[in-house]
């Protein structure tokens, strides 16, 4: 039996209402996955069938982790396998994971091939920026990520872009959209976008996916509700408003991805779609102390549309929120890392107890140097993986091709990079005439029936890349047959010479430094080609052993770049991460820096009408705090080499002052004998 008892009043009514919809308010650090993971576990225990079950969250890592509870959760009565079973049967995933299931099943409804591929925001900038090159007035710049960014706002039908929207990108987004939609169809591609917009045609176009969507998923629980799009609001509502067995579970209160198109009025106006829902609220914080707490809640009452609640804690009042003004951000960095050496070495608190949270990605850099020079170990989180880098992925797709043509995906993405007349159209044409014959686009191209449905010059072309990938494969079985498993890497290397591709690198790049370490450290990877173990015994190199070789360094990187998200072996070290990022995790010790007017909130929120979110972000960055909070400002900031002065943000005045500790105004008071042995205690083991 499921063990209910250790839940509080509000989380036990949340797990055992199970039927007809319900809105479970989670503020932060109130057990939500905890409550949603029970809930699951108490409905395959009351005879619901665990494949009727979805549970629908954002990140593969919280789908994980929650299946993984439910796992230990379901009892195992009947066998010794049959509670796992059952709970695997559940399906628990994100948005995008549940698309690709159904779209793997029935995109070729839609005239897509089932071996579609998903391309990233690195890939989908590459396929903006090759549009905006053919179609910009000369000298016209306009940031491809912008127009991205307004692109997929249009295309999932959220609000049309803030005012502070730079004009041009505004309308090339709307110019550019059919040229997008058209070059990721020639590349038998979709973005993530795509997932869901393709899958919403699927089931309006197709009732017999529909009703077999509904009759599978019966009950249905959808995770950070408040983060929820026009399309995924769309799509919930397809699966669940004839059965109703919907339970959404969010807090309006951390909604702060307004800017990526999330609709707050989903969970807001909930009962203007579901008019018998039942609210439960879960106000019970297990994370923070009531300093922290109160400090949050009074903060976020000056956001008048949102759903009121009042976070509390049984874990005490807790120390004063300590706030600081520094001259500069320089001094900023090096005190936060002085305090952060200090509870590490006086009070023996590890590094990875203790994060630096700030609201901009360029505010890192003082942070990260003065981390640095304290020796202090550190992980940034964000920035760009080195596998989703354009030229890693671009190479990766050219060895793919060349040991196997018939790889649609990979032979599509690099036809035409560096340029050799196949555009998008001809490209296009030719997947549809391999889906038509039943064959790969690289057979379709080889095809002379094909070749002479197309014009004399991209017939010409045509030709050539056929020629091109013949000559390139039989250049490494020549390499194989002599025996030559050794000097992958000059082979490579000449290999993307030849064909122009270090070319097409630095052209593409605007600063030519920049341009150089994409070639310096694309080189530094194929150096690795020569330390690839092969499948057999090195010494005695088979017929096949370059192209074995080969493909030994083709598996490592893709495996590489599918798991190289994994920060779970971070080991000691401080957190910096922005407050967008911070959003579901918690620190013992919290510092918050660049508390200014245009940092937090930022500049553009006056013009966009944003205020209100920013000040859920400041609310998302307070309620991250376990133990203790320090926040600080400056007084003055560098930019561009120049000191500009700053004013303190409005919302530091939004607190409560008597919980508030100004760092300038502490007086020193002598602490107790014990306190003091209990101190240099510390100290001495920190030193030993």
């Amino acid at each position: 039996m499921l063990n209910l008892d250790s839940l509080n009043p509000q989380q036990r009514l949340a797990v055992e209402r199970i039927e007809g919809p319900v809105l479970i308010l989670a503020g932060a650090g109130t057990g939500k996955t905890r409550v949603i993971t029970c809930r699951i576990a108490h409905m395959i225990e009351k005879g619901i069938a665990p494949g009727n079950i979805l549970g629908v969250t954002f990140t593969n890592k919280a789908a994980r982790e929650m299946q993984e509870r439910v796992h230990q959760l379901v009892p195992r009565a009947g066998g010794a396998k049959r509670g796992a079973g059952n709970a695997e049967q559940s399906t628990i995933c994100t948005f995008h994971s549940l698309c690709v299931r159904v779209l793997r099943q029935h995109i070729e409804k839609l005239g897509y091939k089932r071996n579609f591929v998903i391309y990233d925001e690195s890939e989908q900038i590459g396929v903006v920026k090759k549009i905006l090159s053919s179609i910009s007035a000369r000298g016209e710049k306009v940031d491809p990520a912008v127009v991205l960014a307004l692109l997929s706002r249009y295309r999932n039908g959220g609000s049309q872009p803030a005012a502070f929207a730079d004009e041009s990108a505004s309308a090339m987004a709307g110019h550019i959209r059919s040229r997008y939609e058209s070059a990721l169809r020639a590349c038998n591609a979709v973005d993530f976008d795509d997932l869901i917009l393709l899958t919403l045609r699927l089931l309006k176009e197709h009732p017999n996916a529909l009703e077999a969507c509904r009759a599978k998923y019966r009950y249905v629980m959808v995770d950070e509700y408040q983060d929820t799009n026009a399309a995924q609001f769309q799509l919930v509502h397809a699966l669940t408003r004839n059965h109703r067995n919907l339970c959404v579970v969010g807090d309006d209160d951390q909604s702060i991805y307004g800017w990526r198109g999330a609709e707050i009025a989903n969970l807001l106006d909930m009962e203007k779609h579901f008019p018998e829902v039942k609210v439960i609220k879960l106000e019970q914080n297990y994370r923070s102390t009531n300093t922290i707490l109160t400090a949050a809640n009074t903060l976020i009452k000056n956001n008048a549309r949102r759903r009121g609640k009042q976070l509390w804690s049984a874990k005490g009042q807790g120390s004063r929120i300590a706030l600081y003004t520094f001259a500069d951000d320089e001094e900023e960095a090096r005190t936060v890392v002085e305090e952060i050496e200090f509870l590490r070495q006086a009070k023996r608190v590890p590094w990875s107890h203790q994060a630096i949270l700030f609201r901009t990605n360029q505010q890192s850099r003082p942070l990260e140097t003065a981390l640095r020079k304290a020796g202090v170990r550190y992980h940034l989180v964000g920035g760009q993986s080195f596998f989703d880098r354009r030229e890693v992925r671009d190479v990766l797709a050219y060895l793919k091709v060349i040991l196997n043509p018939n790889d649609d995906v990979s032979l599509l993405r690099i036809a035409n990079v560096p340029a050799r007349g196949l555009s998008d159209a001809t490209m296009e044409r030719l997947l549809a005439a391999s889906q038509e014959r039943g064959c790969s686009v690289f057979a379709a191209a080889k095809n002379p029936a094909v070749q002479a449905t197309f014009p004399a010059k991209t017939r010409d072309c045509i030709g050539k890349f056929v020629a091109f990938v013949e000559s390139a494969r039989a250049q490494l079985a020549d390499k194989a047959r002599a025996g030559d498993s050794r000097a992958l890497r000059m082979w490579a290397q000449n290999f993307l010479a030849e064909i122009g591709y270090f070319g097409e690198l630095r052209r593409l790049e605007k600063n030519a430094e920049s341009a150089e370490n994409r070639v310096r450290s694309l080189q530094d990877l194929l150096a690795s080609m020569d330390d690839t173990t092969a499948s057999g015994d090195s010494g005695t190199a088979d017929a096949m052993s370059a192209v074995d070789r080969l493909q030994s360094f083709v598996e490592e990187l893709t495996l590489d770049s599918e798991h190289e998200d994994d920060r779970e072996a971070v080991g000691d070290a401080v957190t910096l991460i922005t407050m967008h990022s911070c959003k579901g995790l918690e620190f013992p010790h919290v510092y918050i820096v660049g508390l200014e007017e245009g940092l937090l909130p930022h500049s553009r929120s006056k013009v966009e009408g944003t205020l209100d979110e920013e000040r859920r972000l400041f609310y998302v960055a307070l309620t991250r705090a376990m133990q203790t909070l320090t926040l600080s400002h400056c007084a003055g900031r560098k930019r561009y080499g120049q000191l500009m002065p700053c004013h303190p943000s409005q919302f530091l005045t939004e607190l409560p002052p008597e919980l508030v500790e100004h760092a300038d105004d502490r007086t020193i008071t002598p602490i107790g004998k014990a306190a003091g042995r209990e101190l240099f205690a510390a100290m001495r083991a920190g030193l030993d």
